[in-house]
C-alpha cells in the first residue's frame, strides 16, 4: 500500500497534468506542466524514502479520478480550486501539528503553494492579465458550488432522517410518519430556498454598491489604484519591478483593473455576483429535497418496523456517500470520512427516536 504522502503527490501530479491538457492559454498551461513535473519529483523522492518501487507511481487515487471526471463535466476551474484548497489544507495541517507539538515553524510547511507562485513569478511570458486570470480561477470557488451541493444534500438527509425517526419513535412507524416526513421535507426545502434567495440577493446588492465605489476610485484616482495593485502583488512575493510592470499593464484597461481590485481589495468575485438569486433558491430547494427524500421513501410503500429499518439502511448508505463526497475537498480517508458521517447521522436519529419514544409513551 502506498504511503499517503506519496499518493498525495501522485494525485497532484495527475491533476496538474490534466489542467495543462485542458488549458487553452499556453503560458498558463506551461505553469501547470511545470507543477506536474515538480509533484512527480516529490512523489519519487517520497517513494525512495519509503522504499516503494518507482514503477508503482502511475496510478492516481479514486479521489483524483473523480475530480478529473468533475472537471470534464463542470469545468476544470473546479479541479484547480479543489487542488489549491488541498495544498493549503495540507500546509495548515502541518503547521497546526507543529504548533501542537511545540515544534519550530520553518516556512517550508507552505512550500507547495509557494512553488506555484514562484513559477508564476519567474515565468517571463506571464503577463499581468494572465496572472489575474489565473488568480480569478483558483479563487473563484469553483469547488464551492460542488461543496455546497454536498452540504445541501447532507442538511436535507440528516434533518429529515432525524424528524422521521423522532415521529417513528412516538408512533411506531405508522402512516403519520410519512405525513410528518413530507411536511418536514417541504418546510425544510422551502426554508433553505428562501434563505438562499435572501442571502444571494442581499450580498449582490451590498457588493454592487462597493464595486460602484471602487470604479469611481479608478476613474478619479487611477494613480492611487495603480499603487495599490503594486502593493498587492509585492505582498504576494513578486519583485517590485515586475509588480510595477504588471500594475501598469492592468490599469490601462479600467474594467479589468476594476475586476482585479474588487477581488483583491474587497474580496469579491464578480463572476459569482452574476448568479441568479432565483436559480440559487431552486438549486437549494432541489439539493435539500434529494437528501431529505431518502429516509421518507420506505414509508411510502410500507409502515411499522419494516419501514423504520429500511429508512435507517437507506439513510446510512446516503450518509456514507455524502461522507465520501466530502473527501474530494478534505483529502481525508474515504472510509474514515464515510463512517464518521454515518456515526454522527445515526446518533442524531437515535436521539430524536428516543425522545419520540418517551413522548409517545407519555401521551399514550
Amino acid at each position: 500500500m502506498k504511503n499517503k504522502n506519496v499518493q498525495t503527490e501522485i494525485d497532484a501530479c495527475y491533476l496538474y497534468r490534466k489542467l495543462a491538457e485542458h488549458e487553452s492559454d499556453e503560458t498558463v498551461a506551461n505553469v501547470f506542466h511545470q507543477m506536474s513535473e515538480i509533484e512527480q519529483g516529490h512523489a519519487e523522492a517520497f517513494a525512495r524514502k519509503e522504499n516503494i518501487p518507482i514503477e508503482n507511481l502511475i496510478r492516481p487515487s479514486w479521489r483524483a479520478l473523480t475530480l478529473n471526471f468533475v472537471g470534464k463535466i463542470f469545468g476544470y476551474d473546479h479541479v484547480l480550486s479543489s487542488l489549491m484548497d488541498t495544498e493549503k489544507g495540507l500546509s495548515n495541517a502541518i503547521i497546526a501539528t507543529k504548533e501542537k507539538n511545540k515544534q519550530e515553524i520553518t516556512g517550508a510547511e507552505t512550500n507547495h503553494v509557494k512553488i506555484l507562485w514562484s513559477i508564476l513569478e519567474n515565468e517571463k511570458k506571464i503577463s499581468g492579465p494572465q496572472l489575474a486570470k489565473f488568480e480569478s480561477r483558483h479563487s473563484s470557488g469553483g469547488g464551492n458550488a460542488i461543496r455546497a451541493a454536498v452540504l445541501g444534500g447532507n442538511d436535507g438527509l440528516v434533518s429529515v432522517f432525524s424528524l422521521v425517526m423522532g415521529v417513528a419513535g412516538a408512533t411506531g412507524g405508522n402512516q403519520s410518519v410519512l405525513l410528518a416526513g413530507i411536511a418536514g421535507l417541504l418546510a425544510g426545502s422551502l426554508s433553505m430556498a428562501l434563505g438562499e434567495w435572501i442571502s444571494v440577493k442581499s450580498s449582490q446588492e451590498l457588493y454592487e454598491n462597493q464595486m460602484a465605489i471602487e470604479m469611481d476610485e479608478i476613474e478619479n484616482n487611477p494613480e492611487g489604484e495603480q499603487k495599490e495593485l503594486v502593493l498587492i502583488y509585492m505582498a504576494k512575493g513578486i519583485p517590485e519591478e515586475h509588480a510595477r510592470e504588471m500594475a501598469a499593464e492592468i490599469i490601462q484597461d479600467k474594467s479589468h483593473a476594476h475586476e482585479v481590485l474588487v477581488k483583491e481589495e474587497l474580496g469579491i468575485n464578480p463572476e459569482e455576483l452574476k448568479g441568479s438569486a432565483i436559480e440559487a433558491a431552486i438549486y437549494s430547494f432541489m439539493l435539500f429535497t434529494i437528501g431529505g427524500i431518502i429516509p421518507v421513501i420506505p414509508f411510502i410503500f410500507t409502515t411499522g418496523i419494516h419501514a423504520i429499518i429500511l429508512s435507517i439502511i437507506l439513510s446510512t448508505f446516503g450518509l456514507f456517500l455524502i461522507g465520501g463526497a466530502i473527501t474530494l475537498f478534505t483529502g481525508k480517508n474515504l472510509w474514515y470520512s464515510g463512517f464518521r458521517q454515518i456515526i454522527f447521522g445515526l446518533l442524531a436519529a437515535a436521539v430524536t427516536f428516543g425522545i419520540g419514544k418517551v413522548i409517545g409513551i407519555a401521551v399514550s
